[in-house]
Formats: structure tokens, sequence, C-alpha cells
């Protein structure tokens, strides 16, 4: 079963990641050490695989 869009979101919140702001559904994180991610859809919505690998590699990216 798919994560939730909002589960993507927490984890990048707990790894330090900060809202930027977006448009429509799109929101933009940035994390202090310049590591940026983009997330689409609404927080209900079912992630897709690749917005979940990307999360996991910009978290692992974050905490070199």
């Amino acid at each position: 079963m798919p994560r939730k869009i909002r589960e993507l979101i927490r984890d990048l919140r707990k790894a330090g990641f900060v809202n930027r702001g977006g448009k429509g559904s799109h929101r933009n994180y940035t994390h202090p050490k310049g590591v940026r991610v983009t997330i689409s859809g609404n927080p209900s919505d079912d992630a897709k695989p690749y917005q979940e690998k990307e999360v996991r590699n910009s978290i692992e990216e974050a905490q070199e």
C-alpha cells in the first residue's frame, strides 16, 4: 500500500526541511544545507514511487 503525501511531508519536516511555499498543490521544501525537493499532490493523495524515492534521497543527502 503506497504512503500518503502527508507522510512524506512529515518525514521532510522531521529531517529539518522547511516549506518555502508553492503554487497550487505543489510544495517546495528546502534544507539549510541547500538540498531542495518539490512535492506535488494533496496531503490525502497516494504518493507515487518516484516521489517516495526523491524524498528518501533528499533526506539522505541532507544528512551527509
